[in-house]
């Protein structure tokens, strides 16, 4: 990150009242009120739950000139755009109407979360969804169906087996614009995508699930430990 920018976040917010007096606790996260700064992201401070392995980090995006809300549940980390403004003044107002029930929607599943066209599709009450095991082929289960997350462009994460050690996982997403469901593998937090679980409605992605998912979940699980000892080396 520029040093001018920091040296402007650091002028704009070294008085901010909004930030001196939220509270250490909040819906079960804990505040970090350390700054980290990265290439591009300035970040002001998080709440941060590492049970839940969940996180709400409020920032600054040195490429949109703008402060923002991002969240990180499970290894899947997204910007809320309710939240982007450039001025810290409508910033601060944003957080005032809408951070804290944020913090509770992630503290525990809101049903109101849910578009009337993820509900419509029957995912909350999909039986398969509701059968899923706790664990599955060294993953277990984050997110099921019954209490899907609402991320960006319209998707909805419907179904996140991870494994948090090897830090990857096998993640089915449903996009309400496309009426379309899909997923990803992450390896190492590293994206893998194949097309093998499109699906367009719930009975396909069922059968796709229930032939697929197990091998693709030990596939990933193989390719994380395979790649264990070269990530360890590169972080040190």
């Amino acid at each position: 990150m520029k040093e001018d920018t920091i040296a402007k976040i650091k002028e704009e917010t070294a008085g901010w009242e909004y930030m001196k007096n939220l509270p250490e606790e909040w819906h079960g996260f804990k505040l970090h009120r350390e700054p980290v700064i990265g290439k591009n992201k300035y970040d002001l401070y998080a709440y941060v739950n590492e049970n839940w392995h969940k996180r709400a980090i409020v920032y600054f995006h040195e490429e949109t000139r703008e402060y923002k809300v991002r969240l990180k549940i499970g290894l899947i980390e997204f910007a809320r755009i309710e939240f982007i403004t450039g001025k810290l003044s409508v910033f601060e107002e944003l957080l005032n109407s809408q951070f804290e029930q944020l913090l509770m929607d992630m503290a525990d599943f809101n049903p109101a979360t849910l578009s009337s066209i993820v509900v419509d599709k029957n995912l909350p009450d999909w039986q398969y969804g509701r059968d899923l095991p706790a664990e599955n082929e060294g993953f277990e289960l984050f997110i099921k169906p019954a209490e899907p997350v609402k991320i960006n462009n319209g998707s909805y994460i419907v179904i996140d087996y991870v494994n948090f050690a090897l830090e990857s996982s096998f993640t089915v997403y449903y996009n309400i614009y496309r009426d379309e469901f899909f997923a990803e593998a992450r390896i190492w937090n590293i994206p893998d995508v194949n097309y093998d679980f499109d699906s367009n409605d719930l009975r396909e992605l069922e059968e796709k699930l229930r032939t697929r998912m197990p091998a693709r979940l030990q596939q990933v699980r193989q390719w994380a430990e395979e790649q264990k000892d070269e990530v360890h080396y590169d972080s040190n």
